[in-house]
């Protein structure tokens, strides 16, 4: 064989292990942009703006909470359930209660389901957009600001639906 090929076999492959490595590191985040981008896997939007195009048809929204297992963290909706027309802005809360003697820095993961749906909520507000950070033994309500796209009703397979659920879980960072 060629005595060049050899030569160069070791650097193209430390080059390919490199390129692996690097992209298996960015592939998280890249996959959670494209989630948020898309609303792809129940990942609800996020708009900057609200333009109001309510319809009459309305929709349950159920809301869920979950933390780590034998987290010092209490957490839940205030509301487990509210009815809100199509384009109709909301604002609900979720509550916390650190139930520890020290601080706690947590954050939040949400989906939408069913699925599909997730790219028809549109999130305005949301405690789940940053890190949260809670004082030994203090409690808050944290808010959501919401609305449904009218756009479903386009979709053939969503616009029977008449219920959606909003779930979170909040993660304590170590």
């Amino acid at each position: 064989m060629n005595k060049k090929f050899f030569k160069m076999n070791p650097i193209y492959l430390f080059l390919f292990a490199l390129s692996m490595l690097l992209l298996s590191y960015a592939s998280v985040p890249l996959y959670k942009l494209f989630c948020q981008v898309t609303g792809y896997g129940g990942t609800p939007m996020k708009v900057e703006s609200f333009s109001e195009n309510i319809v009459e048809k309305k929709l349950n929204i159920r809301f869920d909470s979950s933390t780590e297992k034998n987290s010092k963290l209490y957490f839940e909706p205030v509301f487990n359930k509210i009815e809100t027309k199509l384009g109709e802005k909301n604002l609900i809360f979720y509550r916390a209660k650190n139930l520890s003697k020290k601080p706690i820095l947590a954050t939040a993961t949400f989906n939408v389901t069913p699925l599909n749906a997730a790219q028809y909520f549109n999130k305005i507000e949301c405690f789940c957009f940053e890190e949260q950070a809670f004082k030994p033994g203090e409690e808050v309500e944290m808010p959501v600001s919401f609305f449904i796209d009218s756009d479903i009703l386009s979709n053939k397979y969503m616009k029977s639906i008449d219920e959606l659920t909003l779930s979170y879980t909040m993660f304590i960072k170590k």
